[in-house]
């Protein structure tokens, strides 16, 4: 039987950046705020309705709609992949100019991040979504893997994109191997070069990559008034469904939205008792001013 509309998870979806430029052609000098349409339909396809949640600040922004309204009257929030993440945002100066990443999206990544946290909902990232996340709780990042992590892989290949592919290895023991029972390792795309160098406090590894051990997936660990929290570095919503190539992302979908339905279910409320846990820094200020916190 179809499912209601008012029975349907609402899960918002982290919105991508393409900057004003007055060079571009279409839509010359205007900022556009636009999601990928595999990861929406991938989240659609288990019934899921899907919201991108727009950044509300910009030189043409009115009203008084906050990223916390999103976050009360959503039901978990998705991080989208996509550029990288300015060094500035764990503390470090880019490397190159090439690594610099989009420090505004950064912005607006780690205030959305804290306004699903304060709320008590869950937060699954992928990609970039990953990374942003480990930095919003602590941690820091390879600029590039290749550069400085020893006999790494390639983990991104811009002529093959999304049939880049290595191994993971799942952690014995964890919520993910749990999830494939059956399976120690697994294939899975590959369309990074930054990755996970310092794990943030209070985060497990779930997967590693084979053979150089670069974190393939991260999950908060569990605690006492804890919302789920975890993250990919591949692309579940590039698994071609039915196919034995690439690891099966069903399994990754429906954990999300269980804890999405019982988080509905059963709210936590929301987390006034412990600020600071997204990671405090000079962008801290520029983002409560920014983002009308």
């Amino acid at each position: 039987m179809p499912q209601t509309v008012s029975g349907r998870l609402k899960i918002g979806l982290s919105a991508c950046f393409s900057h004003a430029d007055p060079a571009r052609s279409l839509f010359t000098n205007k900022t556009l705020q636009y999601v990928e349409q595999s990861i929406t339909h991938w989240l659609m396809s288990a019934g899921a309705m899907v919201v991108m949640v727009p950044c509300p600040t910009g030189e043409t922004a009115r009203g008084d709609t906050k990223l916390s309204h999103y976050a009360e009257w959503l039901d978990g929030v998705v991080m989208h992949g996509g550029a990288d993440v300015w060094p500035g945002s764990y503390g470090e100066v880019p490397l190159k100019d090439a690594w610099v990443g989009d420090r505004v999206r950064d912005l607006y990544d780690l205030a959305l991040v804290e306004a699903f946290e304060e709320a008590g909902k869950p937060i699954f990232g992928v990609c970039r979504g990953l990374q942003l996340i480990n930095v919003a709780f602590g941690g820091t990042l390879y600029q590039d893997i290749e550069a400085q992590h020893p006999n790494a892989l390639r983990h991104r290949d811009p002529v093959t994109y999304d049939q880049n592919f290595h191994q993971i290895g799942f952690a014995p023991g964890s919520r993910l191997a749990k999830l494939y029972p059956s399976i120690e390792r697994a294939r899975v795309n590959s369309i990074h070069h930054q990755g996970v160098k310092d794990l943030a406090p209070g985060f497990e590894v779930e997967a590693w990559s084979i053979p150089d051990h670069v974190p393939e997936a991260i999950r908060r660990k569990d605690g006492r008034g804890r919302s789920y929290i975890a993250a990919t570095q591949w692309h579940p919503e590039f698994h071609k469904y039915g196919s034995t190539e690439t690891v099966d992302d069903t399994p990754i979908l429906e954990d999300f939205l269980w804890a999405c339905a019982t988080a509905k279910v059963s709210p936590r409320g929301p987390l006034r008792t412990a600020p600071g846990r997204i990671r405090n820094r000079a962008a801290r200020l520029l983002r409560q001013a920014l983002l009308m916190r």
